[in-house]
This record gives structure tokens, C-alpha cells and sequence, in this order.
């Protein structure tokens, strides 16, 4: 697999997750150096400044972080909510093309923990997870843990790496001593989650944006409006990089190398496909969704000229078929049917009837399964249809030879981005002189966990 490379802005402004030194963990010391674990910003201004930077959450779905935690800090204050309410740092990311959320836990564990330590003191949380299932990351995670001790008991919760594991009813199942696979809603974790109590299910880069707020207040607007992303495509490796909303897509095809692109697959797999025209568009979330697609993930594959987006899509498809849950009959049969349709029209095999097939299927399952993934499938399907219809119909009059000289058993691998390489943070000198409230056990042990050790 290719080594994902990590790439500095130019003019680097404070307060960014990448830092200042992306491929070397972060200590305690070093944190608390740049200002982390600081006690000037109570929960209440938190929470305030939070609402006022309209930072959205980073795990794909861009929900208001303001609204999550007030959610759950008010179902925390009903007689019946099952217990106080717990947080979790969900650091389980299944897009192939995303690498950013391992690589935060094995850099930057200390900037996590602290946005997760804060986001317990703004919902009343008694306890904490970080959920993940990249060994590296936890040991990392528990490095940090024993370095600088949060101030409620905090636990690494493994799981196995799947498309559906970091689904925010799958991570509560998984943290019960379930399987993680999606439940039906309601409830949602904000309303009864882990052990009964109100949970708070944040992606580890919204933690992360959360502890800069709280050292740098002054700069919020700023740190809610930069975003990791993950580009990929082209002649050039991966590469993870931080940049601010409202950037051109075609500025970063072009940063990339991709200058002529003809496309993107957009937010992992969850935003689809688009051609070159929608390269004028801003990194912009409301942008993005308004125009048909989503940032999601923040993973970007550029198509290059030399590209074909039959077969992008036909790996896309085939990727989430084979992660299903298999716990839905519509979407063990719907993901399979669009895959294999997808394939049959980059082999050049398929019937007259496909793009009907595929047309109909966009349209029809969105909303039928119990998670994103059949939904994802679709609108891989759709995209293709909408964004490159020549394409379609080339593939129908005659076999592509782009998608002919590729192999199909290669797909996921040519989908998948490697971690970015971080090496060991320095031997601390000294204890902390500043040590957090030990955890305190917690008032009931829960099952066991089962996941990657």
C-alpha cells in the first residue's frame, strides 16, 4: 500500500489539529506546552463559543456540535435517562479513502482526550470510551491516558475494522459487549445509548476542534471552519492536509497534481461521484449538499484524465457490498445487485437494461436499511448516471479499455489509503507536574469486549 504522506499549509495559523510536528506523537508535556489541558474556559463559555463558531461534527454527517451536547446534557437531566450521561470518542473510520481519525489518536491522542474531558463537563458525563480498532492508535491512547489521567475514568474500547463499525448505534452495541452492527432508531445514542444513559457518539476530529476552542476562543471561527482531508487519486500518493472551507475543489486537484481532473469521488464513498464541473465548487458543507454530494469524511479521490468513473464507481459498490452487516435483506440484495451491475458495465457484459436497473435502484433504496451503507451504494449508482451519462452509454456500446486493463479483484485495494507514518513521542523528563483527578473505577464492569488486540 502506499505510504499516505502528511503535507503542512504554507502559511500554517495556530490552533490547527495537524500541529506542528504531524509525524511525531504528541506527549503530554508538548501539549500542555501549547497551551492544552487549560482550566480558563468553563463548560458554560465552552459551549457558548461552540454554538457561536457553528462547528459542525467531522465523523461524515456534519451535525451542529453545539446541538449534540446540549442534547445529550438535557436528556442527562430527565428522571428516567438511565444514569448520567457517557462520552464517546469514535475513532473507528470505515471510509477506505480516510485516513485522518487513526492518524489524530496516534499523533495527537492528548488534543482528543482533552475535547473529550470537556465534552463531559459540558453534557455532565460520568464517564468516557475512545472507541477504536487501529491497534497503534490504542496503544497510543493508552499512553496518553497514563500520562496526563483524565478527569473521569476513561477506557480504550476495541472493535474489528468494518465499513458499519463506527455507525453511532454500532459503537454503542459494541461498547455494551455487543456486536458492532447498527440498531433501529429511536432511540438514538443522545437519547438512551451506552448502558441506558444519554451518549454523546462524537468523531475524534470534532473532539479535537472542541479542545482548540477551548485554549484558543479567540481564533473559534477559524478552527471551525479548517477541516482535515484525505486526497487521493492521480499519479501522486495520498496525502493528509488541513485546510479551510471554502477552498475550490479544483484548488486541491491541482495541489494534488490533478490539475486537469476529470472528477472526484467525493466524502469516502458516502458523497458519490462528480464530474470536472463540479470542481468549481467550494469545500463547503451546505455547498456540497446542496449541489448533490457531501464532504463527509473529508476523503477525496480525483479522477485523472486517464481515469474511467465506471470503474471508480464499480469499486466503490463492490466495496460496500462486501462490508455489509448482512443484517438486512434489502441491503445484502441491493448493495450485491448494484455491484455486480456496476461491474458488468466495466467488463463491457452488460445488458441494455442496466442503466435502468442501476437508475431505479438509486432512487428505491435510500432510507431502506437499518445504516448509511445501502444508501451509499445507491447513490454511488445515481451519481454515476448523473455525472457521467457518455460514460454509461460508451460502456454499453462497447467494452472500455481503461476499465479493461485494470483488475476487478484489486478495487478495495486501489480504494484503501494508508495511515500516515508517526513516530514515538520523546521519553517524557519528568511525572506531570500537574496531574488530573485519578479516574475512579467505574460503578459497574461492563461486558467484555471482543475486538483487534
Amino acid at each position: 500500500m502506499t505510504t499516505t504522506t502528511i503535507r503542512l499549509p504554507a502559511a500554517q495559523p495556530p490552533g490547527t489539529v495537524l500541529g506542528t510536528a504531524p509525524d511525531i506523537g504528541e506527549s503530554a508535556d508538548a501539549y500542555r506546552a501549547a497551551g492544552g489541558y487549560g482550566t480558563d474556559t468553563g463548560p458554560a463559555e465552552l459551549l457558548a463559543h461552540l454554538s457561536a463558531s457553528g462547528l459542525r461534527g467531522r465523523g461524515g454527517a456534519g451535525f451542529p456540535a453545539a446541538v449534540k451536547l446540549r442534547s445529550v446534557r438535557d436528556n442527562g437531566g430527565r428522571d428516567d435517562c438511565g444514569g448520567r450521561p457517557v462520552v464517546v470518542a469514535n475513532g473507528e473510520e470505515g471510509e477506505p479513502g480516510s485516513a485522518k481519525d487513526r492518524w489524530l489518536l496516534r499523533a495527537r491522542p492528548h488534543l482528543v482526550l482533552d475535547g473529550l474531558a470537556r465534552a463531559a463537563a459540558i453534557t455532565g458525563a460520568a464517564r468516557g470510551f475512545v472507541y477504536l480498532s487501529d491497534p497503534a492508535a490504542g496503544e497510543s491512547v493508552r499512553r496518553a491516558l497514563a500520562e496526563h489521567p483524565p478527569p473521569l475514568p476513561v477506557e480504550v474500547a476495541l472493535t474489528d475494522h468494518t465499513y458499519v463499525a463506527g455507525e453511532e448505534t454500532a459503537v454503542v452495541r459494541r461498547i455494551g459487549g455487543g456486536p458492532a452492527l447498527p440498531a433501529a432508531k429511536p432511540p438514538r445514542p443522545f437519547e438512551r445509548g451506552v448502558g441506558g444513559a444519554p451518549t454523546l457518539v462524537s468523531n475524534v476530529e470534532t473532539l479535537a476542534r472542541i479542545a482548540l476552542t477551548a485554549a484558543r476562543p479567540d481564533l473559534r471561527l477559524d478552527i471551525a471552519r479548517g477541516t482535515l482531508v484525505t486526497l487521493s487519486g492521480g499519479p501522486a500518493g495520498p496525502v493528509l492536509t488541513e485546510v479551510p472551507y471554502g477552498i475550490p475543489l479544483r484548488s486541491l486537484a491541482s495541489r494534488h497534481g490533478v490539475p486537469d481532473a476529470a472528477g472526484a469521488l467525493m466524502g469516502g464513498l458516502f458523497g458519490g461521484l462528480v464530474d470536472a464541473r463540479a470542481l468549481d465548487l467550494p469545500l463547503e458543507p451546505g455547498a456540497l449538499t446542496a449541489a448533490g454530494t457531501a464532504l463527509g469524511c473529508g476523503a477525496i479521490r480525483f479522477l485523472d484524465a486517464g481515469a474511467c468513473p465506471v470503474t471508480c464507481a464499480a469499486d466503490a459498490a463492490a466495496h460496500l457490498a462486501a462490508e455489509s452487516a448482512r443484517q438486512c435483506g434489502v441491503c445484502v440484495s441491493g448493495t450485491s445487485a448494484v455491484g455486480d451491475a456496476l461491474y458488468a458495465l466495466a467488463a463491457g457484459t452488460a445488458g441494455p437494461d442496466t442503466a435502468d436497473r442501476l437508475d431505479r435502484w438509486s432512487r428505491g433504496l435510500p432510507g431502506r436499511g437499518a445504516c448509511g451503507l445501502l444508501d451509499a451504494a445507491a447513490g454511488i449508482a445515481g451519481s454515476l448516471l448523473r455525472a457521467f451519462p457518455g460514460h454509461v452509454r460508451s460502456h454499453l456500446a462497447a467494452p472500455c479499455p481503461v476499465c479493461a486493463a485494470v483488475a476487478p479483484a484489486e478495487g478495495r485495494r486501489r480504494l484503501t489509503v494508508a495511515v500516515p507514518e508517526v513516530a514515538d513521542p520523546p521519553a517524557a523528563a519528568s511525572p506531570d507536574p500537574h496531574p488530573a483527578r485519578p479516574p475512579v473505577p467505574l460503578p459497574s464492569p461492563l461486558p467484555a469486549l471482543k475486538g483487534t488486540p
